[in-house]
């Protein structure tokens, strides 16, 4: 009996601690819309310094590892479908499918991934040393609410910044897919980009950014309720950055497939 209750108990534990990080990531959410909205009301606005910062933080300094990431991506798509559609005499066909792969899913996708292993770690990282260093405890005795301070400009900045790369990511991958697929279609450059601008619609590149929206949550309400939740000193920290990464990689790609579900039947 014994032998039958114990794995039943850990997946009862395993659920009640999922649920529980559910209900305290929402409530990070409601708390950082809130003071974000109407903080000025009861004397915690959130400065606009700290939100330009994140913006730079996340957004900016990223932008050389976007543009390699996703000019690669846009080079390998060229390559794959260059090669698969040959085979079907459907080389034609090239430009609508990179257009496509990129702006509904790929662009998205990668700099999602990219981010949550970049911002959101260091948004974890940061929070639990402060947790651990007991900074937030300071910051509730002197009067500044820890959620106003530490999430509302991060949720801000990546709500701007994350749709803002994905565009980015978007373009630079269509331009490495025309670098490769424009001399194997007997075309130029210019004139690829300009079939793919006629062949793209508005719904494509919506698709991509409210998928870019949705990630944008999910990284900054994984990474600090990590960071607040941190226990153990130094070896805590590091556990939560880990632990950070991989469940937003691990929802990015379930909510996308989510999406890809329902957006594409």
């Amino acid at each position: 009996m014994n032998a039958l209750a114990r794995p039943l108990a850990s997946v009862g534990h395993a659920t009640i601690d999922a649920l529980g990080g559910i209900g305290y990531a929402a409530m990070l959410l409601f708390e950082a819309a809130y003071f974000a909205v109407a903080g000025w009301r009861v004397g915690q606005p959130v400065r606009l310094a700290a939100v330009v910062r994140q913006m730079r933080e996340i957004g900016a300094d990223a932008l050389p590892i976007v543009a390699l990431l996703g000019f690669t991506v846009g080079l390998m798509l060229g390559i794959q479908f260059i090669a698969s559609l040959s085979e079907f005499g459907a080389q034609s066909q090239v430009v609508i499918a990179v257009a496509k792969s990129v702006t509904r899913e790929f662009g998205a996708l990668i700099t999602a991934i990219l981010v949550a292993g970049r911002s959101g770690s260091a948004l974890a990282a940061r929070i639990g040393s402060m947790s651990v260093s007991q900074e937030v405890d300071a910051l509730a005795v002197i009067g500044i609410d820890p959620v106003r301070y530490l999430v509302a400009p991060a949720l801000i900045a990546m709500l701007v910044m994350l749709p803002a790369l994905t565009i980015f990511a978007n373009a630079v991958a269509i331009f490495g897919a025309a670098l490769y697929s424009a001399p194997a279609l007997n075309v130029t450059p210019t004139a690829y980009l300009l079939q793919t601008l006629s062949l793209l619609s508005p719904g494509d590149v919506w698709q991509g950014l409210a998928k870019s929206v949705v990630f944008a949550l999910l990284i900054t309400l994984i990474g600090v309720s990590t960071g607040f939740s941190v226990t153990g000193g130094a070896e805590g920290v590091g556990r939560a950055t880990t632990r950070s990464v991989v469940l937003s990689i691990c929802w990015i790609i379930v909510v996308d497939m989510i999406f890809s579900f329902f957006l594409n039947r």
